[in-house]
């Protein structure tokens, strides 16, 4: 009975995992820049002049990370980086035309599958999915705790 209830439960992983590699492909076939840079330019586009350690908070990346991801997409003439208005001390990101052109031609959800769906279920049912998900998490290697700070994109 565990052995199957076992199988069972890593059949689901996979195509959870399945699901969310194939929108990741489907949004660099479609928009040429991968899931993480695509959620962040819409975050960018949403708040306007955010700097990068809210960008971080609000996806629940590091912020190194979210740096990295910011400096691709100013390479990619898809975000600027511009004085504040408010404070010229602080550097906000503003999204380009061509940035507006991608998001037009994403995917959607554009924030990514996984997030969209566990955005709508309740509470009760998320504070059992993150009680089992720790559970499983515990019996893995210790150095995989880092990997939560990650986009699942990059991984």
């Amino acid at each position: 009975m565990q052995n199957s209830l076992a199988k069972e439960a890593l059949k689901q992983f996979r195509i959870i995992f399945g699901t969310v590699r194939q929108h990741f492909r489907e949004i660099e076939a479609s928009c040429g820049i991968s899931g993480s840079q695509l959620w962040l330019l819409h975050e960018i586009a949403t708040h306007p002049e955010l700097g990068v350690s809210r960008l971080a908070e609000n996806l629940a990346i590091h912020q190194s990370t979210c740096s990295l991801l910011v400096e691709k997409l100013v390479k990619k003439n898809l975000v600027e980086k511009q004085r504040l208005s408010e404070d010229q001390r602080k550097v906000g990101l503003i999204v380009t035309a061509e940035g507006y052109s991608v998001l037009a031609k994403a995917p959607k959800p554009v924030d990514g599958i996984l997030p969209q769906v566990l955005a709508t279920l309740d509470i009760d049912t998320l504070q059992n999915l993150n009680l089992s998900l720790n559970l499983v998490i515990g019996k893995l290697d210790a150095q995989s705790n880092t990997l939560g700070a990650h986009p699942l994109s990059d991984l």
